[in-house]
């Protein structure tokens, strides 16, 4: 059984920085893609960051480009999230998850990805 926890959310004003990461068991975590989403009240679940199995590619959306960094670490099983100059808008609920296929490519939906954390929230004052 794949099991995905996420840590390292929190309140921060805004312009400051703070790293998620969500540790994966369960599963060969170096052969699967993994991505961060997050969902804001009254809206849908949006991607945020995808990484590949091997951390050579990755792809963000647009309103994160430039201030989101997604990394992984196989030898420890994690996938990391860095937030810097965050903004109110970014306020969510974030999610990693991790892709359906062996030695995945990066993927920006949610159908791409199979077994998802519980959650942790990021909530940004202005």
């Amino acid at each position: 059984q794949v099991r995905l926890v996420e840590s390292g959310g929190g309140l921060v004003q805004a312009g400051g920085s703070l790293r998620l990461s969500c540790a994966v068991s369960g599963r060969t975590f170096s052969l699967f893609a993994m991505g961060w989403f997050r969902q804001a009240p009254g809206k849908e679940r949006e991607f945020v960051a995808t990484i590949n199995w091997n951390g050579g590619s990755t792809d963000y959306t647009d309103s994160v480009k430039g201030r989101f960094t997604i990394s992984r670490d196989n030898a420890k099983n994690t996938v990391y999230l860095q937030m810097n100059s965050l903004k109110p808008e970014d306020t969510a609920v974030y999610y990693c998850a991790v892709g359906r296929r062996i030695a995945g490519s990066i993927a920006s939906t949610v159908r791409m990805y199979d077994s998802w954390g519980q959650g942790t929230q990021v909530t940004v004052s202005s």
